[in-house]
């Protein structure tokens, strides 16, 4: 149990001294940049389903003539 706690302590130790964090301004940049990639891709994606859904609608409509 001591190794578990003092594999934690030195984690967050390395954390804190070691690790090299990106600035804010920068993270919230790049947070925004996803976010908006994300609505894009999926608006996409709605409308490539919306557009299969209609033609495969289509098509059963066509076929149970």
């Amino acid at each position: 149990m001591a190794a578990l706690v003092n594999y934690i302590k030195e984690s967050f130790g390395e954390l804190k001294n070691n690790v090299s964090w990106t600035p804010r301004s920068e993270a919230q940049r790049l947070t925004i940049v996803v976010v908006v990639f994300t609505v894009l891709f999926s608006l996409a994606i709605w409308g490539v389903d919306y557009v299969f859904s209609g033609v495969v609608s289509r098509y059963f409509e066509l076929v149970k003539k």
